[in-house]
C-alpha cells in the first residue's frame, strides 16, 4: 500500500520538490576523450583476444583458388584476412564519401559568402 493518493490518467505523477536556490548537482566525473579512448582500447584488446582464440582453434589447412592461383591457408587466418580486407574496403568507401561531402560543404560555404 502507498500513502500517496492515486494519480488520475490526466495528471502527471508528482515530482519531488527541489530546494529553491540550489543548482542541480553535476556528475563528479565528466566524460572525457581520454576515458573514451581507454574504453575503446580495452574493448579492442578483448576482441583481439577472442580473435586469437578463434585462430588457434581453426588451424586446419584449407585449399583456396582465386583466378587460377592455388594456395593453402589455415581457416582462421583466411577468415581473419577476409575480415581485414572487408574493413579496408569499408574505410576506402567511407573516406571517399567524406571527401565528397567535404568538397560539397566547401562549395556551399564559398557560394554563400
Amino acid at each position: 500500500m502507498s500513502s500517496h493518493p492515486p494519480a488520475s490518467p490526466s495528471q502527471p505523477p508528482p515530482t519531488p520538490a527541489s530546494k529553491p536556490g540550489t543548482a542541480p548537482k553535476e556528475p563528479a566525473i565528466r566524460f572525457t576523450r581520454a576515458g573514451a579512448l581507454w574504453s575503446s582500447l580495452i574493448a579492442g584488446f578483448l576482441i583481439l583476444i577472442l580473435l586469437l582464440i578463434f585462430i588457434t582453434q581453426n588451424t586446419a589447412e584449407t585449399p583456396f583458388t582465386f583466378l587460377g592461383w592455388h594456395w593453402n591457408l589455415p581457416l582462421g587466418v583466411a577468415i581473419l584476412l577476409a575480415a581485414v580486407v572487408g574493413g579496408l574496403i569499408t574505410v576506402a568507401v567511407g573516406t571517399a564519401r567524406m571527401l565528397q561531402l567535404r568538397r560539397a560543404a566547401k562549395k556551399h560555404h564559398a557560394a554563400s559568402r
